[in-house]
């Protein structure tokens, strides 16, 4: 049975407010398992089912009619989640990569939907969930939210969540009640070139007096976009048939969730120019 997952809202900045609780975003794939008739099925947050690639879980034991939300993750050497490496595990049966499902929430109980606060539902699922190698709780505590932010910074972490402690599971729904902050970085790029298909702008980042590729930039605001588009035809210096390339004058700031392995900006969005 696959329930659409509640989502999270974008907040700017952490907040201490005992209403709501503060968790650890992890940096992963979202997953919602549900056992019904004895059979676990797994699906990703779009309704893709995907229990064959996790093995692992389908012997989880837990009651006949329950569904759990919670993020998958591959953690590094560190204990920290690897994004990479959770990609990795998840497009190949081959990868050795050895799985966690860090659940954090329970929509349904004994094949009833639970109707009741975040923090009624956090106590069921203590109930019901024992806790192993692959499958964990994540943990929770009220308020706090700007000390956990500032010390997950400090860990070069991903985030946190912001959840109002009496909220109702609403699935597929996207509100204040849940709130995301995410430990961006901010890095000064140049553009090099345009793609031709969908939006997305070509970056580099200057090391060294040298030019090194940042990846793909497809987020960027209206505004910002049509003032890129008044001024990049004077910098084209030549093209193929996926891109524009640009002689680096258009410089700008963007803020990034990481470096990949490979050094490239992940998710970068525009936040100014630079002149």
């Amino acid at each position: 049975m696959f329930v659409s997952p509640m989502l999270l809202q974008k907040s700017d900045r952490p907040f201490t407010d005992d209403e709501y609780i503060t968790e650890l975003k992890l940096d992963g794939i979202r997953l919602i398992l549900s056992k019904f008739n004895g059979t676990i099925r797994l699906y990703t947050r779009h309704h893709n089912e995907v229990t064959s690639k996790f093995p692992e879980l389908l012997q989880l034991d837990i009651p006949d009619g329950t569904v759990l939300d919670g993020e998958i993750i591959v953690t590094d050497l560190q204990g920290k989640p690897d994004f990479e490496a959770m990609m990795e595990r998840f497009q190949s049966s081959r990868s050795e990569h050895n799985i966690q499902y860090c659940v954090f929430d329970i929509v349904y109980y004994e094949g009833e939907k639970i109707r009741l606060s975040l923090v009624e539902r956090k106590k069921i699922l203590d109930l019901v969930l024992q806790v192993t190698e692959t499958v964990v709780k994540v943990q929770w505590l009220y308020g706090n939210g700007e000390a956990y932010f500032d010390l997950l910074q400090k860990n070069s972490l991903e985030g946190i969540v912001l959840k109002k402690a009496d909220s109702i599971y609403k699935p597929g729904t996207r509100s204040q009640d849940w709130l995301k902050v995410i430990n961006y970085q901010y890095a000064d790029v140049l553009v090099t070139g345009l793609r031709k298909d969908k939006f997305g702008l070509l970056l580099a980042v200057e090391e060294h007096g040298k030019l090194r590729p940042g990846g793909v930039m497809e987020f960027m605001g209206p505004d910002a976009r049509e003032e890129f588009y008044e001024q990049y035809r004077d910098y084209i210096v030549e093209e193929d048939k996926k891109f524009i390339f640009l002689a680096p004058k258009i410089k700008c700031r963007v803020k990034f969730r990481n470096y990949t392995k490979a050094g490239l900006l992940r998710i970068p969005s525009f936040v100014e120019y630079i002149s």
